[in-house]
């Protein structure tokens, strides 16, 4: 009998002290806190540069006739603007105004006479919403606003200009870069509405009606750099 006490008390203590071992080599028991990268956090101030090219079609109207051109050129500015995200949600606002040099001279159309209808700007700003989904350093958007220009027109006198306001809208894609960095690439299309010249500068009274389409290319530097846990730790 207490041979037999002996050997059972033996085995008692072999497997409790085995049993520290046993627990920590069970999988899944005690498992070590996952984390998962934090997203990036499009919310805050930014401002940048962008540079584009600009195309579209003057229509112009008088007694004389209809004509046609199709200014074109560069544009070169700069961006501001300032986000909030819900979630994957980022919306906010933002305004450009850049230089701009598109321009055009056709003989199309009666109203344009020998000397051709003369159009051009010399700047074109925006201020428009935005409403996006980010999926975390990619920001795909809609955008939509208001557009405002100079539109200088002649037909063979002196030339007319006027301030012209109208709508633009939109999408683009920006990616967050490196740090506070991202860069984009965008779309706007704009109507400025319908501007006079006088017969002075386009020989009769003349409405033209200004659209336009832009594509740019830019750059933005993020002043809030708060990033967002995308998931808390799992237990």
């Amino acid at each position: 009998m207490n041979r037999f006490t002996l050997n059972v008390g033996a085995c008692v203590l072999a497997l409790a002290m085995a049993s520290p071992s046993l627990a920590a080599d069970m999988p899944g028991r005690f498992p070590a806190p996952l984390s998962i990268a934090p997203a990036f956090n499009w919310a805050g101030l930014y401002a940048g540069l962008n540079a584009g090219y600009g195309w579209g079609t003057a229509d112009w109207s008088s007694s004389l006739g209809t004509g046609t051109s199709s200014p074109g050129g560069s544009l070169l500015g700069g961006t501001v603007g300032f986000n909030m995200q819900t979630g994957a949600f980022v919306y906010g606002v933002e305004g450009d105004i850049d230089a701009s040099w598109m321009r055009d001279t056709s003989s199309t159309g009666a109203a344009c006479g020998a000397a051709g209808c003369g159009v051009q700007n010399s700047w074109l700003g925006t201020a428009r919403g935005r409403v996006g989904y980010a999926f975390d350093r990619a920001l795909f958007y809609v955008t939509a606003g208001g557009a405002f220009t100079d539109v200088q027109m002649s037909a063979g006198g002196t030339t007319a200009t006027a301030n012209r306001a109208g709508w633009a809208a939109g999408l683009g894609l920006e990616y967050a870069v490196l740090g506070p960095w991202s860069a984009k690439v965008d779309y706007l299309y704009a109507d400025l509405g319908s501007a006079g010249c006088g017969v002075s500068a386009c020989g009769a009274d003349t409405t033209v009606n200004f659209k336009t389409s832009v594509i740019r290319l830019g750059v933005n530097y993020r002043f809030c750099r708060e990033r967002r846990s995308r998931a808390r730790a799992l237990r």
